[in-house]
């Protein structure tokens, strides 16, 4: 019997086992971990009766232990198991759709809501970061449409303004993967019209990407740099972002601040002339709170 045969025979009894409380745990752990040796995986989580309602049932069940943060790392394990599988779900075509028409993204959203420091949380909100992401890798407006009808924006904002301790690896991945996630959305032309149909919205966003302007300034990542350069110059495309982003866009994307870590980054370094160019000044004072902003200028 070839090898092939023999996996998906294997992926097949396991998610039979997800259907089984005494036997999930074990199964999740072993899907989780070889998922992308499985051929068409995601078809068969999807269709496999009980497997998706499984899943949602490991989500839901640490629910409680989320306010006040109680989270074990033998939870937060298991759960991020059944995340690692509902992404795999969320990344194939033929199943995207039909995990956006469920709402099932919206279970995943009380884990973003979560502030706590603590490892298994931060690995609860990666993982969750990680099966939007993986719904937004692929453009696709109405995949854009979906998540912003259900304020993703707030969410990925709360998680990359939690901290700044850039050198703790989980942290820094969550803060990358939100980056590029808001990235994407901006990237659409309904998610760029929904974040600068208001002032509100226009400042929510600059000011997080801003404070993490500062937050790199002290301990420089050329990866995250990259994703917050490339979301200004996309908002710099909207004529009335553009004008706000002449006082706003922080001083240290003007200087030298970035110059050494950006010196093997050709593109970023394009993106970024190309920003100071749409914005037409090279330096200007930093804008003070409130001051020289029309706010009826971002309404529509």
């Amino acid at each position: 019997m070839k090898m092939i045969e023999v996996s998906q025979i294997a992926a097949e009894q396991l998610v039979l086992e997800l259907s089984n409380p005494d036997l999930r745990e074990n199964a999740l752990l072993e899907l989780s971990k070889k998922r992308e040796l499985y051929q068409d995986l995601a078809l068969l989580l999807w269709n496999s009766f009980g497997t998706i309602a499984a899943l949602l049932q490991e989500i839901v069940s640490i629910y409680p232990v989320l306010s006040p943060p109680n989270l074990t790392p033998a939870q937060s394990n298991r759960v991020c198991n059944a995340l690692a599988l509902l992404q795999c779900v969320a990344s194939h075509p033929d199943t995207r759709m039909l995990f956006l028409n469920a709402h099932i993204p919206l279970y995943l959203y009380p884990f973003l809501n979560t502030t706590s420091k603590s490892r298994p949380f931060e690995y609860l909100r990666l993982t969750s970061l990680g099966v939007i992401g993986a719904l937004v890798k692929v453009d696709d407006t109405e995949v854009i449409s979906f998540l912003l009808s259900t304020e993703i924006i707030p969410l990925c904002l709360r998680t990359m303004e939690l901290g700044s301790e850039l050198s703790k690896t989980v942290e820094f991945t969550c803060f990358l993967v939100a980056t590029f996630i808001v990235q994407k959305i901006l990237l659409d032309d309904v998610g760029l019209d929904y974040v600068c149909t208001t002032a509100e919205r226009f400042f929510a966003v600059g000011r997080v990407l801003g404070n993490m302007v500062a937050a790199l300034a002290e301990q420089p990542s050329s990866r995250l740099l990259k994703h917050i350069i490339r979301c200004y110059l996309r908002l710099s495309d909207n004529r009335r972002a553009c004008d706000a982003l002449r006082s706003c866009l922080p001083e240290m994307l003007r200087d030298a601040t970035f110059n050494t870590c950006l010196r093997e980054d050709q593109t970023t370094r394009r993106w970024l002339q190309q920003l100071l160019h749409n914005v037409g000044v090279n330096r200007v004072p930093p804008l003070q709170a409130g001051a020289g902003f029309d706010h009826n200028m971002m309404v529509a």
